[in-house]
């Protein structure tokens, strides 16, 4: 199993790493960006001079800082500082942010790493005592911040299909990407929080009137928990962010998972389990090449 992914490579002199045009890792992203006044002073005044910059850095600039830190020995699995950076919206002339947070969002990942990593690999990636003392540090870092949240979630490998509940296949934005510049394609949803926290109420109503309680079901609960945490004129974003460069090719244009998630659960409400079966039929179909990626060398 690589230890870093494709597309990572050490400068001789050793002190540092770049990335190149690769979209790395294979991740997706689920993103709040809350209006400015949702901000309490100073960090709101912060967030409308950072807007104003010409120039902001982008994910693949998150991935780098995190990547370098990986470098040194022993290895930094978390920043020492939180980032001062955020990603910036117009929604309908109303300013609203979306935090980076990864310093918050490096120790939730470090606590899954346990599920996702065998022991001798962790260990050699990150070893033991580095891992408990970026625990330690969280522990009391929580102590101080218990209502801290992150803006950001992400998951690798896939892209999880209670994501897909909060959006609808008329939101989703495809860019074919390519081209002489060389550009990512991309694929993305945005919609209105209002609309994300009404589909997930009735997909949870739905799911639990037909079906076990089970890992979609939970998986639905904790997201709706979060939305409710936030601004109720947020927008909500779903970005395939580097899965774009893991789907077969052909695949992506093709791709309309929530429309198959909408149809699943449409079918389970009016009884009809066979539609459903189909909807969750292709979805597997869809996803499996990508997961199957995830344990190859």
């Amino acid at each position: 199993m690589n230890t870093f992914p494709r597309g990572f490579r050490v400068r001789p002199d050793g002190e540092g790493a770049e990335v190149s045009s690769v979209v790395v890792p294979y991740a997706s992203y689920l993103r709040v960006y809350e209006p400015l006044a949702a901000f309490a002073e100073p960090e709101r005044g912060h967030w409308a001079r950072y807007a104003r910059r010409a120039e902001r850095p982008s994910y693949q600039d998150e991935l780098r800082r995190s990547l370098a830190d990986l470098l040194p020995t022993p290895p930094i699995p978390v920043p020492v500082h939180e980032s001062a950076d955020a990603f910036v919206l117009d929604v309908d002339g109303v300013l609203c942010v979306c935090p980076w947070r990864t310093r918050l969002r490096g120790w939730q990942a470090l606590g899954e790493l346990g599920e996702e990593l065998p022991v001798p690999v962790l260990d050699a990636v990150l070893p033991p005592l580095v891992r408990r003392q970026a625990a330690l540090d969280y522990e009391r870092w929580l102590a101080r911040n218990p209502d801290a949240r992150p803006w950001i979630r992400s998951s690798t490998w896939q892209v999880p299909l209670n994501w897909f509940v909060l959006v609808s296949d008329e939101e989703r934005e495809y860019e074919k990407g390519a081209g002489g510049d060389g550009a990512a394609p991309v694929l993305r949803y945005r919609t209105p929080m209002v609309q994300a926290r009404r589909r997930t109420a009735r997909a949870l109503k739905t799911l639990r009137d037909t079906l076990d309680e089970g890992p979609l079901i939970d998986g639905l609960v904790d997201v709706g928990r979060w939305l409710e945490e936030f601004h109720p004129r947020s927008l909500v974003e779903l970005d395939y962010g580097g899965l774009v460069h893991a789907l077969p090719a052909g695949h992506l244009e093709d791709d309309h998972s929530a429309a198959d998630v909408a149809e699943g659960i449409e079918a389970l409400r009016d009884g009809d389990g066979p539609a459903a079966g189909e909807a969750y039929g292709r979805l597997v179909e869809r996803w499996r090449s990508v997961r199957d990626r995830q344990s190859s060398n």
